[in-house]
């Protein structure tokens, strides 16, 4: 029975599952979940995931949620993959920046990406916008330069941490601001364009 992800493409975190998953030649269905396709908020979703947020993996009778969780859980069930380190250092410097971009980065970037990527009606604010390209400026900052030490953001090769990344940084070429120029993160995006099956994803689908 194929692996089943429920979200919608437009989803970043949907794009890191289906991302990690075509990396790893894993078959799947999509079905298009979240708004404004299919409302995940109906007891049918709700009942897979109670928080009615996507993606969701069904794998036979498992269900999981969260998007970190699901990679991880690709990476150990259809495994091994090189995108998931097993030696331990290098396992939790992959972790770390996954943990990293899902938390830290994630956190600040909200109001931008509603105003100045999505154009959502509603968010013109500008001390918010401020507010929120500066925390996510500072956080573009310690990416830049762990990419001026590394090729990739756990090291030599790329790991399942680059996925989160990566889709991180498109997002922030996508914002219709100017922005302070990051070229490690620059140089970075078009390395994972060319070297990884991310290509379609790393597109000027909605950030």
């Amino acid at each position: 029975m194929a692996l089943r992800i429920l979200g919608r493409l437009t989803s970043i975190n949907v794009r890191k599952v289906l991302w990690l998953a075509d990396e790893m030649g894993l078959a799947y269905e999509r079905e298009d979940w979240g708004m404004p396709l299919r409302d995940p908020k109906v007891p049918e979703f709700l009942e897979l995931n109670p928080n009615g947020l996507v993606p969701v993996l069904v794998d036979g009778d498992y269900v999981l949620w969260e998007s970190s969780a699901i990679m991880a859980y690709l990476a150990r069930a259809f495994g091994p993959t090189p995108l998931a380190p097993e030696e331990a250092r290098a396992r939790g410097l992959c972790d770390q920046w996954l943990i990293w971009q899902g938390s830290e980065m994630a956190s600040v970037w909200g109001y931008a990406v509603m105003a100045l990527a999505r154009k959502v009606p509603g968010y013109d604010d500008e001390t918010k916008i401020g507010e929120s390209l500066e925390r996510w400026t500072a956080k573009m900052r310690i990416l830049d330069a762990q990419l001026g030490r590394t090729p990739f953001v756990a090291g030599d090769a790329m790991t399942m941490a680059d996925i989160a990344v990566g889709l991180a940084v498109h997002r922030w070429f996508s914002v219709d601001r100017e922005i302070e120029p990051m070229p490690n993160a620059a140089a970075y995006l078009e390395r994972l364009r060319s070297e990884s099956k991310g290509g379609s994803y790393l597109t000027d689908r909605t950030p």
